[in-house]
């Protein structure tokens, strides 16, 4: 049976660990709060961003370009010839329950599929994970999980862009976790190239872009382009493409944030039960100390009690 001093060392340990999950947990909500009030400063230019390309399959409904999909060719193209962009984005560090897992798991599902691939990875976890299982990385974007913000967002657009444009990539797809609330978040695989005409169909999301969308439509059609609608789609999808990669790190990092503070909540729930259960163990041992110490006392007085009276009697 465990001493009383063992038990105590041992209540001292657990209270130091929940100090430390609930520095945690604070510094994660701090973090979501900062990452979610920089989204919403950015989101508005590209929802007017987004809002102009659909202004331009509106009016000009026959305009493509090398960034948007065309059916016929999704349709024909032979899925064992073309090779795949996957661009994963993970955590730089583990203490967040099965974020990193599920999107790793669901990474490796889409690796598995026909076709060559080239992969592009953000965050150090993942990069550490395909390390240990020798799977090659075209690309890793360091310190991007922690600090994810329009520069490198930019710098993460034009990496990608690069070997699109010459061809090397047919197509290029994100996987990352998208939270749907406070509560929950799931792994999400999006196209990122070629973008769907139907990405754009709808009108542009928050109530600015929407009202000045509604406002200008009529006006539209006496826009010109030049030098043609197709290098202005281009240029804008372009711009887009960053204002979307930096939306899908954001997510990722508030939901990565919010897993923590989940993993961390139920860390410090943990450490209270067992530091209930280490409380009783230690007053048990206590108090079944105190009864021995009692005992032994109350077993003295009485040896030196009838040691007295065998004196007296001898004295006699």
């Amino acid at each position: 049976m465990e001493s009383a001093k063992e038990i105590k060392s041992r209540i001292k340990s657990v209270r130091d660990t929940q100090k430390i999950t609930n520095a945690m947990y604070l510094i994660s909500s701090n973090k979501l709060r900062r990452a979610k009030r920089e989204l919403d400063a950015t989101r508005p230019f590209f929802d007017m961003l987004r809002g102009e390309i659909v202004k331009i399959f509106d009016n000009v409904p026959e305009a493509t370009g090398r960034y948007i999909a065309s059916p016929k060719k999704t349709e024909t193209a032979d899925s064992k010839s073309k090779v795949h962009g996957y661009l994963v984005v993970t955590a730089d560090k583990g203490l967040a329950g099965a974020y990193n897992q599920n999107v790793l798991k669901r990474s490796l599902q889409m690796m598995e599929q026909e076709g060559e691939y080239k992969l592009y990875v953000v965050g150090e976890f993942g990069r550490q994970f395909f390390l240990q299982k020798n799977i090659g990385i075209e690309r890793s974007f360091l310190y991007t999980a922690q600090n994810p913000n329009m520069f490198r967002a930019r710098e993460i657009a034009e990496i990608l862009l690069e070997p699109f444009d010459s061809g090397e990539l047919d197509d290029i797809t994100v996987i990352y976790t998208y939270m749907q609330n406070n509560i929950l978040a799931q792994t999400k695989v999006n196209r990122l190239l070629p973008f769907s005409k139907e990405h754009f169909t709808e009108t542009p999301k928050g109530g600015d872009a929407a009202q000045e969308y509604e406002f200008n439509q009529y006006e539209f059609n006496q826009y010109e382009f030049y030098p043609s609608v197709e290098a202005v789609l281009d240029s804008v999808v372009r711009s887009y493409l960053s204002g979307y990669i930096y939306s899908v790190l954001v997510e990722s990092f508030c939901s990565e944030q919010m897993a923590r503070m989940t993993a961390m909540d139920a860390a410090s729930r943990n450490a209270d039960e067992m530091l209930q259960a280490l409380s009783l163990r230690y007053n048990t041992v206590r108090q079944a100390a105190i009864t021995q110490e009692i005992t032994e006392v109350a077993a003295g007085a009485k040896a030196q009690k009838r040691k007295k009276s065998m004196n007296k009697g001898a004295m006699v």
